[in-house]
């Protein structure tokens, strides 16, 4: 993610940091000199705020090893001021694998909490709890805070909605019953209603809350939409949406050459060659790049995209669906017993998607 800095590696998953969580601790230095907290009472705050990261990282990590053990890889783990982010290779789709994966988040939560509580004295009514809290965080309730929020982060992140962990428990308990995508779809539903409420609440309560749901609802729909395309590629192959009438251009040509045929054609993607053989490809962002920071009069060969990715035609597009999403500006060579028969890219697969869709409601429509 750009904008974040590297802090090192955890069982081989990079950890970083965005530069706005920076933010976050300035906030919380400027609110506590605002009230009026001495020096003592900032640091502690300071101490918790980071502590309460490190359980967030901690969160994340939960659900890579837990995938790590399905043979899912972690790219990396991101800290934001939200929260964590870990960017798993995919996500599980047998029921159990995803229950299992989503719930080891919050499972480190409640193990925290569990762990904290031997080391406390729980208030035994709400008034009392309120006034050991009314001071904000100091060396005497520093670990009745901790739990609290290890308690609450548990319950947050297992509400029913995407994109947090609950929907995907959700999402996967319903898939031991139903297909994927409408186990998906059913889920995404209940998020959103979820989501409605949080924003209603955001109004007369905190804005956070209509920042959430307005994140479930966004993240729930791209959820859903993701899952209905990939049902919607069941049973094709690579080699039934290839595209064999593609454009080429030589490396050796100038960004002017990319830019004619950018102007002339409705091709936005083109494959580099070298004595016909690809070496590259090139998509419009890039040439608009190379064209404002280098000029027209500057060799494809020096601006293109070296790194080639080989589909192979008779793969499953459900298998591969989701490289091509994570390289969707890319284009894809198609390859058949080691020879070349055709290119491949998402605005392709899309309308290949959006004609299935088509069929599958007229064919609905005639029963």
């Amino acid at each position: 993610m750009k904008g974040s800095f590297k802090l090192g590696k955890v069982a081989g998953i990079g950890i970083f940091i965005h530069w706005t969580f920076s933010l976050l601790i300035l906030f919380i230095i400027f609110m506590n000199y605002k009230s009026g907290q001495n020096t003592t009472q900032i640091i502690w705050s300071v101490v918790f705020i980071l502590c309460i990261f490190i359980t967030v990282l901690l969160h994340e990590l939960g659900h890579a090893l837990a995938a790590k053990n399905y043979n899912i890889k972690t790219e990396d783990i991101t800290l934001l001021p939200i929260g964590g982010l870990a960017r798993l290779e995919r996500i599980p789709e047998k029921p159990l694998e995803e229950l299992i994966v989503a719930f080891a988040g919050p499972l480190v939560n409640i193990a925290l909490a569990f762990i904290t509580a031997f080391f406390i004295s729980i208030p035994d009514n709400t008034d009392k709890l309120m006034t050991e809290l009314s001071n904000g965080v100091n060396a005497n309730n520093f670990f009745l805070n901790f739990f609290l929020v290890n308690f609450w982060l548990a319950i947050f992140n297992l509400i029913p909605a995407f994109p947090m962990d609950g929907g995907r428990v959700l999402r996967a308990l319903l898939s031991f019953k139903l297909p994927r995508n409408v186990a998906t779809r059913i889920a995404a539903r209940i998020g959103q209603f979820l989501a409605m409420a949080f924003i209603i609440l955001g109004f007369f309560t905190s804005p956070f809350l209509i920042f959430i749901g307005i994140f479930v609802i966004i993240g729930a729909q791209i959820e859903a939409d993701y899952t209905e395309s990939k049902f919607m590629l069941k049973g094709f192959k690579v080699q039934d949406v290839v595209m064999k009438d593609y454009q080429t251009i030589d490396a050796d040509e100038k960004i002017k050459k990319a830019v004619e045929l950018l102007l002339d054609s409705q091709n936005k993607n083109f494959l580099i060659t070298e004595n016909n053989i690809p070496v590259g490809t090139l998509n419009r962002d890039q040439i608009i790049m190379a064209l404002s920071k280098k000029g027209d009069d500057e060799f494809i060969y020096n601006v293109m995209d070296r790194n080639l990715i080989i589909l192979v035609s008779n793969s499953l597009l459900e298998n591969v669906f989701e490289l091509i999403q994570q390289n969707k500006s890319t284009l894809m060579l198609v390859m058949e017993n080691n020879q070349l028969i055709g290119t491949l890219d998402i605005e392709n697969l899309l309308e290949f998607i959006l004609i299935n869709e088509v069929k599958i409601k007229k064919a609905h429509d005639r029963k």
